[in-house]
């Protein structure tokens, strides 16, 4: 190898050649993703599709524009929640009338978490892991300042604490599938198996999985899961999450937000709540019909596209991601963080550098798109329907330049902007 790994042609002329053979490359271009752009931050936020850009001109054009309020009944928003669960419903493993888009994560959290103690009434424990994602802790931790630490207690444990600390005392075991920041898998069917053995109920949080990896939640027998619309999914920033009750727990959940859409007869306008059957009864306020519409059509991307493929594209993709890092000597640079293993990563690498941060703005000054995760985390998303194995070549080709000039080091790259 060349001391300049930048003049090492080879590398270029294999990822093109492993792009001439993909047989998901035609997807690219029903994305609109700027040209001079390399973007591999699509665990974090998903990319334009040109289908969610046309159906947002409609609905506000032509839908709200034109027909207003009659929208409701001409153009079925009402049952647009319904129908977008159900599309969601089939990259999760799930049968129709389990899965319904609404509200975000968190507020779909409470929900479940609220639901599920409710059901296993008796047991006061919410157990998760340390390094799970805040908000689902957050939200955890909301419930308990409510419901009082005597009848709810939020335990964190370590990863390798999970399994022994199932015990009868445990109401809910509360897990993300794929680590946000290092992508490490958690086992679901195994873990699921584990807990409901002790009577445990379990919500999976999808957010770094739907969309990248095949899930398959009736298969596993999971309770209750939740996930976002925006990464993977590509529906936009904020757009609405989904939530997923199995069937089996349907009559008797009883989620907390008992708004006016959750009710069995919505514009009857009683005075009294009384829930709707099925998934209907996870709905509270009004649904964001915009957002959600946009969604909807960028769920069409995934007509007719086979996960197994997407997944094993992933893996090619960071596996190779992962060869360019050593033949560069990268990777004595920065510390992998992701499992080794990619057949318990997801789709997205991570690696650790005290100035991780700082990379990763100077990378993107140069118009490659990672992100950071706090405290030293440079991560790199794969989404195999629009990533190229050009753009991880180039991405890597940029990221040694910076290191090896230490151009990360520049002043304008050690502010820290609100969003990392």
């Amino acid at each position: 190898m060349p001391n300049d790994f930048t003049q090492n042609d080879d590398w270029l002329r294999y990822a093109k050649e492993y792009d001439a053979k993909d047989s998901l490359s035609s997807l690219r271009s029903e994305f609109d993703i700027p040209a001079d752009k390399i973007y591999l931050d699509g665990n974090s936020l998903g990319p334009l599709p040109k289908k969610a850009k046309i159906r947002a001109k409609e609905v506000i054009e032509e839908q709200w524009g034109k027909d207003l309020i009659s929208s409701w009944n001409r153009h079925d928003w009402i049952d647009l929640p319904t129908r977008v669960g159900d599309k969601i419903g089939k990259l999760i493993g799930a049968d129709k009338g389990q899965t319904i888009c609404c509200d975000s994560i968190s507020v779909n959290l409470f929900k479940l978490l609220s639901a599920a103690m409710k059901i296993n009434i008796g047991r006061k424990i919410i157990l998760t892991e340390k390094g799970n994602f805040p908000t689902d802790i957050y939200m955890a931790q909301g419930l308990q300042s409510v419901l009082g630490k005597s009848n709810c207690e939020l335990v964190c444990v370590d990863k390798d604490q999970i399994a022994s600390s199932l015990s009868e005392d445990v109401s809910v075991l509360m897990l993300t599938h794929v680590d946000f920041r290092s992508g490490a898998i958690h086992d679901m069917k195994r873990l699921t198996q584990l807990a409901q053995s002790k009577g445990i109920l379990v919500i999976w949080d999808l957010a770094h999985s739907v969309g990248a990896i095949p899930i398959h939640l009736d298969d596993c027998c999971v309770d209750f899961a939740v996930g976002c619309g925006y990464k993977y999914l590509n529906g936009g920033p904020g757009c609405p999450a989904f939530m997923y009750v199995a069937k089996r727990h349907q009559t008797q959940f009883q989620q907390p937000l008992f708004g006016w859409m959750g009710h069995k007869n919505a514009f009857a306008f009683s005075p009294q709540y009384e829930a709707a059957e099925g998934m209907a009864q996870c709905m509270t306020g009004t649904p964001a019909i915009l957002s959600m519409s946009v969604l909807d059509a960028a769920l069409d991307v995934f007509t007719g596209v086979d996960l197994l493929q997407v997944r094993q594209k992933s893996i090619a993709l960071s596996e190779f991601f992962l060869t360019l890092m050593k033949e560069s000597n990268l990777d004595k640079t920065l510390r992998l963080s992701s499992p080794l293993n990619s057949e318990v990563r997801g789709s997205q690498l991570a690696f650790s550098h005290p100035d991780a941060y700082a990379i990763c703005q100077a990378l993107i000054s140069k118009g490659v798109i990672c992100d950071f995760r706090a405290p030293d985390m440079l991560r790199v998303g794969f989404t195999p329907l629009y990533t190229r194995y050009e753009d991880v070549y180039r991405c890597v080709s940029c990221l040694f330049e910076i290191v090896q000039n230490r151009h990360y080091q520049l002043p304008q790259f050690q502010i820290q902007s609100k969003v990392t």
